[in-house]
């Protein structure tokens, strides 16, 4: 299984040759939370047959996932870093905030209807995490006790606003909280973490000319 610092180095990779001009397109990149999520893979024990959907920066994960490297590395440079679909590794992604929510919970009742034993996992940044659309998602999958995890992975940020500043006051780990509670008892599960990241929103805080 892939560690922290291979995580750390492919993210390092993309970024200087984003900042070489060799990607044609934005790329959103994530550091701070390499260990944190290599610890959380291990702790879920998602396997080859288990759904991964992602976010606009699904990097890491799709490692995680098994993705090759090289392979990864070629989509991304062919712009296609904040869509990033692996349907052999069950990887898919969505740049629309929150739009992945109902997608994962659509795929959590097919394996339900099927009588399936894998599960979806559903990440979600801070922002996504408070949208209705995620909102629903949520409690429809409570409500009809879906096998689907959503991991909340906190940054802080809403795009370059604070998340607080756009959503309210009310922090996001409480508002975690409050779904957790409503989730008790059913196959739902959900996960948070917290994080600070180097990087901006997108891109590399250098200017790149497309």
């Amino acid at each position: 299984m892939l560690q922290a610092e291979d995580l750390k180095n492919f993210e390092e990779e993309i970024a200087q040759l984003y900042e070489d001009g060799k990607i044609k397109a934005p790329v959103h990149l994530r550091d701070g939370n390499e260990q944190q999520l290599v610890e959380l893979f291990a702790d879920l024990d998602i396997g080859e047959e288990d759904y991964i959907y992602s976010t606009w920066a699904s990097h890491l994960h799709a490692l995680l996932k098994g993705v090759p490297q090289e392979r990864m590395k070629q989509d991304i440079l062919e712009g296609r870093s904040i869509t990033l679909h692996y349907p052999d590794y069950n990887f898919f992604s969505s740049a629309i905030v929150g739009g992945i929510s109902p997608i994962a919970v659509g795929t959590s009742m097919a394996l339900k209807k099927q009588f399936k034993t894998n599960r979806v996992y559903c990440f979600l940044g801070d922002m996504a995490f408070r949208t209705g659309i995620t909102h629903e998602s949520i409690m429809y999958a409570i409500g009809n006790d879906l096998p689907v995890t959503f991991i909340v992975e906190d940054n802080g940020k809403s795009v370059g606003t604070p998340t607080e500043a756009s959503w309210g006051t009310l922090p996001t780990h409480t508002v975690f909280e409050t779904y957790n509670n409503l989730a008790n008892g059913s196959t739902v599960e959900l996960r948070y973490y917290k994080y600070e990241m180097s990087y901006p929103h997108s891109g590399t805080g250098v200017f790149v000319e497309f």
